[in-house]
């Protein structure tokens, strides 16, 4: 979970709505499926299926990716991170109170 600058919020929905073939392409080749991106009263809420193996061995490789980089340069700053985070968080974790398979 994490706060949108209301200023920024269309630009974040723009870019989301053309995502980058090279970024879709990363997170796919980090395991990631099912990834989804919710807006709610100046919130966002993201969710999505790991099916690898080395959770942190995925996002570092994500992390170090150029292309996702300069995504990431352009999504951060429309980006609010939650006073509550934990510390290296830049979306903040959520507690899974249910869940149902």
């Amino acid at each position: 979970m994490i706060g949108v600058r209301a200023e920024k919020l269309e630009e974040y929905k723009r870019l989301h709505a053309a995502a980058w073939p090279g970024v879709l392409k990363m997170i796919y080749d980090c395991n990631l499926r099912n990834y989804s991106i919710y807006y709610k009263d100046g919130l966002l809420f993201s969710y999505y299926e790991y099916v690898g193996d080395d959770y942190a061995a995925d996002m570092a490789k994500m992390a170090a990716d150029e292309e996702t980089k300069r995504w990431w340069a352009l999504t951060d700053p429309c980006q609010c991170p939650l006073d509550t985070r934990a510390e290296g968080e830049w979306w903040a974790g959520m507690e899974e109170v249910f869940h149902c398979d």
